[in-house]
């Protein structure tokens, strides 16, 4: 059975844009290794070790982002006032009354840059299908924490962004 993930337009066109970065890359990788090949032994040969090894680790991400996009799910917002993949959640910490701004994202988008909080995470499995004003409790592995959805938008609002834990 094939298990799909969710994510947003953007994080699959990164993924996309990412794949087209590395295939460009390729070639000149594959003529460095020919390269280091050419200068003789190889056992000892510590240039076609590396070439060999940057080479190998390019052709693994190329696999591993070749099956995300083939098994990704591209979902937007069920709506626009709902805490749900896409849209971006302001969260107000009950514990210290700090306010964060985030992006629910799919678990493959969320090292993609400051403000991406993956839907299965703690905090975004908790405040997801959640709407403004709703209090729910986050269990994480350091405990357990209340926070407040304040805000609701399907666009980023112009706020620099704190991760929180």
């Amino acid at each position: 059975m094939v298990t799909y993930h969710e994510i947003t337009p953007a994080g699959l066109a990164n993924l996309k844009q990412e794949v087209a970065d590395l295939k460009a890359i390729r070639p000149a990788k594959i003529k460095n290794l020919a390269e280091a090949a050419a200068l003789g032994d190889r056992s000892e040969n510590a240039e076609y070790s590396a070439a060999k090894r940057e080479l190998r680790q390019l052709e693994g991400r190329l696999r591993y982002l070749d099956k995300l996009i083939r098994y990704a799910k591209v979902t937007t917002p069920a709506a626009a006032n709902l805490a749900d993949i896409g849209n971006w959640v302001t969260l107000e910490f009950d514990d210290d009354q700090d306010e964060d701004t985030y992006e629910l994202v799919g678990p493959a988008e969320a090292g993609m840059g400051a403000a991406k909080l993956a839907i299965n995470s703690p905090l975004g499995a908790a405040v997801r299908r959640h709407h403004v004003g709703d209090t729910v409790t986050v269990t994480a592995p350091s405990g357990t924490y209340q926070v407040t959805v304040m805000a609701i938008s399907p666009h980023a609002p112009g706020k620099s962004v704190e991760q929180h834990d």
